[in-house]
């Protein structure tokens, strides 16, 4: 898995995606907690969960449906008018696609079991063919070592940079779209 600051900054991209400066603050957030939430699955391995188990580690709560019900539940119950700059219908997607990155992230890691996209239908764990990011060691005195740095060189690489360009990209084109004109 990724980190949760990395999983955090994809939401922030995809968040480019969707809406320019006038949504909130609060609502950017919202999607990158949205974006870190499913790793709380983690505590299934101090309840003796095992890890390939439908509430193991990167099962229901990497799922697509996991994403779209947390979605449905949090634009319904704090959202139901829309937002500055994102419609409740936009405002929705956002969110699930803010948490549905972070299977999708997962799956693109070199390690692990694999993340079950279909849960709770069907618990098969998936992996992309190509894995270029280094999975993050659970737990932080296992984070603080060399293999720490060289998970944070790949989701430099292979997220924040692309997530940067994303939001770089979305200035750019609120700057173009709200400059005047030169005729």
């Amino acid at each position: 898995m990724p980190t949760l600051p990395t999983h955090a900054v994809a939401a922030l991209g995809v968040g480019a995606l969707f809406g320019g400066r006038e949504v909130p603050g609060k609502v950017w957030a919202l999607g990158a907690a949205c974006a870190m939430l499913p790793d709380l699955d983690v505590v299934a391995f101090r309840l003796g969960i095992p890890y390939g188990h439908l509430l193991g580690h990167r099962g229901l709560s990497h799922s697509l449906a996991f994403a779209a019900a947390l979605a449905a539940v949090l634009t319904a119950l704090f959202f139901r008018r829309s937002v500055p700059g994102l419609g409740p219908w936009k405002l929705a997607l956002f969110l699930f696609a803010a948490t549905a990155s972070h299977g999708l992230l997962d799956a693109f890691t070199d390690g692990g079991l694999g993340v079950a996209f279909f849960a709770p239908f069907d618990n098969h764990r998936f992996f992309f063919p190509d894995r270029p990011i280094e999975v993050s060691p659970i737990g932080l005195r296992r984070f603080l070592t060399g293999r720490g740095l060289e998970v944070l060189r790949s989701e430099l690489q292979w997220v924040w940079l692309p997530a940067l360009l994303l939001v770089a990209g979305r200035w750019g084109l609120n700057r173009t779209a709200g400059s005047p004109s030169r005729t």
